[in-house]
């Protein structure tokens, strides 16, 4: 009997798990429900669309559901009934399910201001592709624009509309940027760095309303002194959809509470995503909520039933032009009461460079990476594989430019070990791009293909091609392989003439 799986949701994770099922075969019927109308694609790179660098194809997933899958976009689901095991949706269908995925993800947190509701047509949300169009619309024709917001997403929309010309300024009611991630003096460093690429900060100082008219929006301040621009962007946090969870009765915390299966308290209904609530922590990246469709699919196929999730460490990366920031586990808060902590600690301000560690027991437990940092690709290592770091602690902070030996492992595709980590969105090593070359992949877009890496956030795209370029010039089999194929496209070619 052909086994029915149906997920809501098609954002990034509901997509990667009907892809992840596709790739295992077997016998069942796939329907995935997506209340966007449009394609999956990879909401990481809407800063970067908003900022003009890709246009919107370039944010489509390039991995479809897979053959034998039923998308329908643009449908909603109003209702999860468990006891007929099937789901209604807003055109009134209804689709039985055997097996349940709810992968429903998060939405903007409108902040309740006067003012704001229904929301004004010049103040955007900044979450979903539609909202990208609305603040690219906004912005054709506008001088300036105010951003709400000062965590990771809002310094990445700021960015996006001061490459297109805007003067930006961004208010956030805590004392320093990013705070979740960063400590003060970093974010002092970030703001410095913020203001020589054209934007603005008021820090410390919330806000308590917003006028809006056909000629501008106005963000009143609690100290008195309000703001005013042509365009209001908010990034004020997301919170879990959990309302299709909450009303068909399923255990719902802050989001939707699953197991180490990713199973909800209906042992036929998985949530993965921004949606799940896993050990009482919400993951809201990308390289988690994949992880979790992975254990799902390998869970309902049978290829693996005792696999558990287990997170792994979570890498922070800034996505904005001019800006390299890195931020990994504890760095930014108190540590903990375990034992003894060493910290060490560089900045140079006036070069927009800040650099913190967080050692415990001979082992990274935190970093903060801002600026030209040329240890940026050990240290993430160091970090996420749990090894040692080394005896001199200058090469982790200032790089080999101040005499300190190398830290191993090494940033050089030679040296570095198979088992590092390349993409932290997909978790490949370096040992699966090179056995992927082998294989007969030699562009980046191939080992991505194959691989995955460089498919989510992208930062991983100049390691992949760094290795790439490194087995090109090491691995003469496959230079002479290529070498042949080339000399036979040219009598193809000299055959055709």
């Amino acid at each position: 009997m052909t086994e029915r799986i149906v997920i809501v949701g098609y954002g990034m994770a509901g997509a990667r798990l009907a892809a992840e099922l596709h790739a295992r075969g077997g016998d069942r019927k796939v329907t995935v429900l997506g209340a966007e109308p449009h394609r999956a694609y990879n909401r990481i790179l809407l800063s970067t669309l908003l900022a003009g660098k890709i246009d919107e194809p370039d944010v489509e997933l390039v991995e479809v559901a897979g053959q034998g899958a039923d998308v329908r976009t643009g449908t909603a689901v109003t209702a999860v009934d468990r006891a007929a095991r099937e789901v209604r949706t807003a055109d009134g269908d209804r689709h039985g399910y055997d097996h349940l995925v709810l992968a429903t993800g998060s939405r903007a947190l409108v902040p309740p201001l006067p003012g704001l509701d229904p929301l004004p047509d010049r103040v955007v949300p900044f979450r979903t592709l539609d909202d990208c169009r609305r603040i690219l619309a906004a912005a054709r024709g506008a001088r300036s624009a105010l951003v709400l917001g000062g965590g990771l997403l809002g310094l990445e929309a700021a960015r996006g509309l001061a490459a297109r010309g805007l003067d930006v300024t961004v208010v956030h009611p805590v004392e320093h940027l990013m705070e979740r991630q960063l400590d003060e003096p970093a974010g002092a460093v970030l703001a410095g760095t913020l203001a020589g690429l054209g934007v603005r900060t008021r820090l410390g100082v919330t806000a308590t309303g917003v006028a809006a008219d056909a000629h501008g929006v106005r963000l009143d301040l609690g100290d008195g002194d309000p703001l005013a621009a042509d365009l209001l962007v908010l990034s004020c946090g997301v919170r879990p959809d959990t309302a299709l969870a909450t009303a068909a009765g399923l255990a719902v915390d802050r989001g939707v509470v699953v197991d180490d299966r990713m199973r909800t308290s209906d042992r036929r209904i998985s949530a993965v995503g921004d949606c799940a609530q896993h050990d009482g922590t919400l993951t809201g990246l990308v390289a988690p909520a994949w992880a979790q469709a992975r254990v799902v699919a390998e869970v309902l196929t049978g290829d693996d039933p005792l696999v558990r999730y287990r997170p792994r460490p979570v890498v922070t990366r800034l996505k904005a032009a001019g800006i390299d920031l890195a931020a990994m586990g504890d760095a930014a808060g108190a540590p903990d009461g375990g034992g003894p902590v060493e910290e060490l600690t560089f900045a140079d301000p006036a070069r927009g460079t800040y650099a913190r560690l967080r050692i415990r027991d001979e082992r990274l437990t935190g970093a903060i990476l801002l600026g030209d940092n040329p240890a940026v690709g050990t240290v993430v290592q160091l970090f996420d594989r749990g090894a040692p770091v080394p005896a001199d602690r200058r090469s982790l902070l200032l790089g080999r430019a101040f005499g300190a030996a190398p830290a191993t492992p090494a940033a050089s595709p030679a040296l570095m070990p198979d088992a590092a980590t390349v993409c932290q969105c997909n978790d490949v090593s370096k040992g699966a791009l090179v056995a992927c070359w082998r294989a007969g992949a030699r562009t980046v877009a191939e080992l991505s293909a194959a691989t995955r890496a460089a498919t989510g956030c992208g930062g991983c795209r100049d390691a992949v091609a760094g290795i790439a370029g490194w087995l090109a010039e090491v691995d003469p089999v496959a230079g002479r392989q290529e070498q042949r194929s080339a000399g036979m496209d040219r009598d193809a070619v000299e055959v055709t003439r």
